[in-house]
């Protein structure tokens, strides 16, 4: 009998990317297309750069994707796998990226007759460690951490969430690209703060940490405010002691609220998840907390924290299970909220 597999396009922001995954924990293929080098310059991702490139790098994304899949759509001519579903990010995100991915993929459907299933980028994130570790025990604390959001999410099991926090403001990716640019460091900001931070001390300063003891809310617009007022004041401080104390308060208020949401839901571990997990100071100091606490860490490869389609055709596979597919007529959202908990 062959393996059912989802393809799945994301185009949520600047990574042009398609994958196959067999039955929802089995990466097939990954293709990522990064377009770090185009927006460089700029600072910051541009939306209609991103859109355009985009709709340039699909195609041979795709195309590098099947050959290396090598799937049938009916499961035929002894291939082991074939086609169940094409899925698609179709939010939240830029809405011109967005769109690419959305058409293309619903187009696919449609070509080859097979269901088309619409996944939210954040539900995606989730699925990174599984992808990984597909022995996780639920339920698990989810801390999603990227750019543009900073969740904690209780997970039971594959489609039952509840988001017990998030950020009131800035989100913390949001937060180490702002100050990371203030303090003139480069693009993207959190790998550049995250060298920087290397050489210095994170004892240094005396930064807030906001609402750290008092629920699971977060609030990191103090923090990154904190940062520029110190400079205005004191501007011979060694930029490498700002950076390190900076990502030390970051660090401490994510894994503080991680553990005291794990402890109040008797979770049997912590999963990382989004762009900021690739950080290695959050990895390690999380890693090394559960492990103190007797908690399960389930850190994802710095591959699968980052954007990639592998986690939205994991994402789509367990949605086509429980809600079927999605119809032709969902369109991009780029306002799209966390789904909740079924």
């Amino acid at each position: 009998m062959s393996e059912p597999v989802v393809l799945a396009l994301e185009t949520s922001c600047d990574e042009t990317a398609a994958a196959v995954v067999a039955s929802g924990t089995r990466v097939v293929a990954s293709v990522v297309s990064s377009q770090v080098d185009l927006h460089a310059r700029y600072g910051g991702v541009v939306p209609e750069i991103a859109g355009r490139a985009h709709l340039e790098r699909l195609l041979p994304v795709l195309s590098e994707t099947l050959r290396a899949a090598d799937v049938s759509r009916d499961g035929s001519g002894g291939c082991a796998l074939h086609l169940e579903a094409v899925a698609a990010t179709t939010g939240p995100g830029l809405v011109g990226s967005l769109l690419v991915g959305v058409a293309a993929a619903k187009s696919l459907a449609m070509a080859w007759g097979v269901p088309f299933v619409a996944v939210n980028h954040l539900e995606g994130h989730l699925y990174a460690a599984l992808l990984e570790d597909p022995a996780i025990e639920f339920p698990v604390i989810v801390l999603l951490v990227s750019g543009g959001h900073t969740l904690l999410i209780d997970m039971a099991g594959p489609g039952h969430y509840e988001v017990l926090g998030q950020t009131l403001d800035d989100a913390a990716g949001e937060a180490f690209d702002k100050v990371a640019r203030y303090l003139g460091l480069g693009y993207p900001g959190g790998p550049a703060l995250e060298a920087a931070a290397r050489g210095g001390d994170p004892t240094a300063l005396e930064l807030p940490r906001a609402m750290l003891n008092e629920g699971f809310a977060f609030s990191f617009s103090g923090l990154k405010t904190a940062v520029v007022r110190h400079v205005e004041r004191h501007p011979e401080t060694d930029t490498a002691d700002l950076a390190a104390s900076f990502q030390e308060a970051v660090v401490d208020v994510l894994v503080t609220k991680a553990l005291a949401a794990a402890s109040a839901r008797g979770a049997r571990g912590i999963c990382l998840a989004g762009g900021v997990a690739a950080n290695t100071h959050l990895r390690e100091a999380l890693a090394a907390a559960c492990t103190e606490r007797g908690l399960h860490p389930f850190v994802p490869t710095r591959s699968m924290c980052t954007d990639n389609a592998a986690m939205i055709a994991a994402a789509g596979h367990f949605r086509l299970r429980r809600d079927g597919a999605s119809g032709l007529d969902t369109g991009a959202d780029p306002n799209l909220a966390f789904p909740a908990r079924a």
